[in-house]
């Protein structure tokens, strides 16, 4: 195997893609298109998914460099090779295990936005860290309508429960998510919520 998958960066870049793929093990990740694995290969991670049904099901594995796009882009860039007609060079095809390999170039393919689900997901998981379960930032969530998620969060220098609102439409800035913690303490976005019986009060981050 050639070194390069030995690289720091290309084995952390491996482990987040395949961290962030488990999600579809239990989801399609497009219509009838399952995911059967991530693999390692010199300078790219491959992505075994298994298309169709029953005896018309066909094996492929998507090549994407590493260098090319962030993993948060593959799940996207899958979606639409997987949902439309798409036109690969013969030195893009191989086969590799007996499935057809196809050497993606992530700069000619527009990524399909992700579901409602999805990014809800993205963002319940980067407020989740296993590590800190004695205090934990994120106790809970409530995606409620008009691509809003509540997020509900306590801080360990207070007591109660705080409801956070923020927008799924378009993924929730790195920034965004890194600045909740400050957020929250900011009068500006606090707001009373009589109707909701599980937080002490609503920061609205909506318009943020």
């Amino acid at each position: 195997m050639d070194a390069s998958v030995t690289d720091p960066e290309d084995r952390e870049q491996q482990a987040d893609v395949t961290r962030l793929l488990l999600y579809y093990l239990n989801a399609p990740v497009a219509d009838y298109c399952h995911l059967r694995g991530v693999l390692p290969a010199p300078g790219a991670v491959r992505i075994a998914v298994r298309a169709g049904e029953d005896e018309y099901a066909m094996s492929f594995l998507y090549e994407i460099p590493h260098d090319t796009v962030t993993p948060y882009y593959i799940p996207g860039l899958l979606r639409t090779v997987l949902t439309g007609p798409q036109i690969y060079s013969s030195s893009d095809v191989d086969e590799v295990m007996g499935m057809t390999l196809i050497r993606l170039r992530p700069q000619e393919i527009t990524p399909t936005p992700e579901t409602e689900q999805g990014e809800a997901l993205t963002v319940v998981r980067a407020l989740s860290d296993p590590g800190d379960d004695e205090n934990p930032f994120l106790i809970g969530f409530l995606m409620h309508g008009d691509g809003l998620i509540r997020l509900y969060v306590q801080r360990p220098d207070r007591p109660g429960v705080i409801g956070v609102d923020i927008r799924l439409t378009g993924t929730p800035t790195t920034a965004l998510l890194a600045s909740l913690p400050s957020l929250i303490g900011e009068e500006q976005y606090r707001r009373p919520a009589p109707d909701d019986p599980h937080c002490d009060l609503l920061v609205d981050l909506t318009n943020w």
